[in-house]
């Protein structure tokens, strides 16, 4: 899923949008940095020590990776997926999303 998170980063930079990611490989931070520098991964991600157990796994119960959680800009879950759905889903829920953010804010700076 790199190449799409690189271009969301990327085509997103002005938008109301933040990836985050979490780390199972049971890399400690330091190797998860080192990962993160030579594959160019320019966004914040938590290592997960223990694996696929324990830690942020064993607090947010997941059952397999991925599993892609979208939240809208209020920090509600409004979608998730045991396993990628495609580029073209995530795509079509972010797009939905994002009018939503920027549509709130102009409300608000009437």
């Amino acid at each position: 899923m790199w190449p799409h998170e690189r271009s969301l980063v990327k085509n997103m930079v002005e938008k109301p949008f933040a990836l985050v990611a979490v780390n199972t490989n049971g890399y400690k931070p330091d190797k998860l940095k080192e990962v993160m520098e030579h594959e160019k991964l320019n966004w914040r991600s938590f290592a997960n020590p223990e694996g696929f157990s324990g830690g942020i796994v064993a607090k947010w119960n997941l059952q397999g990776t991925p599993t892609v959680y979208i939240l809208d800009h209020k920090g509600v879950i409004r979608e998730k997926w045991l396993g990628s759905p495609g580029d073209k889903v995530i795509d079509q829920a972010l797009t939905k999303l994002i009018k939503e953010a920027e549509g709130e804010g102009k409300k608000t700076e009437r």
